[in-house]
């Protein structure tokens, strides 16, 4: 009887662990998402053309990874929305809200979702990169 009690604690327990689990499923479209890496020329160039077609308030925005390369720091994020599946990696210039973050390497912020997550497209001939600016706030 005992047994039985703590395999059904188990079972609900791992029922509110998925329910808690929100982020919407998407479906990438967009054949060049599937060539590149995220963090190619060639990908961060169409998402940013792709980021002039949708309404940004209607994206979501979903931590992934943090990343140390060469003494610059990537924050990787999912992003879901507006027909749009994608992965978008940000340089970051200031860390603000984002100490505790950097400070775990992103390791307790995997799969939080960042509500109005802002940033900057910067554009050139060569090279496209996205800046973070801010959020409002996270949703763990």
């Amino acid at each position: 009887m005992k047994t039985r009690i703590k395999l059904l604690i188990a079972f609900f327990g791992l029922y509110i662990i998925i329910l808690s689990c929100n982020r919407p499923v998407c479906k990438n479209i967009n054949p060049i998402f599937d060539k590149y890496k995220p963090n190619t020329e060639e990908y961060k160039a169409e998402l940013a053309k792709q980021l002039e077609f949708v309404d940004r308030s209607k994206l979501s925005y979903w931590f992934w990874e943090y990343i140390d390369s060469t003494g610059q720091e990537l924050l990787y994020f999912k992003i879901t929305g507006d027909k749009l599946c994608a992965i978008i990696v940000l340089n970051v210039d200031k860390w603000n809200k984002l100490e505790e973050l950097r400070q775990k390497k992103g390791v307790t912020f995997r799969g939080a979702e960042f509500i109005d997550l802002k940033f900057d497209i910067k554009q050139d001939s060569l090279k496209t990169e996205f800046i973070y600016r801010d959020f409002d706030r996270i949703i763990d």
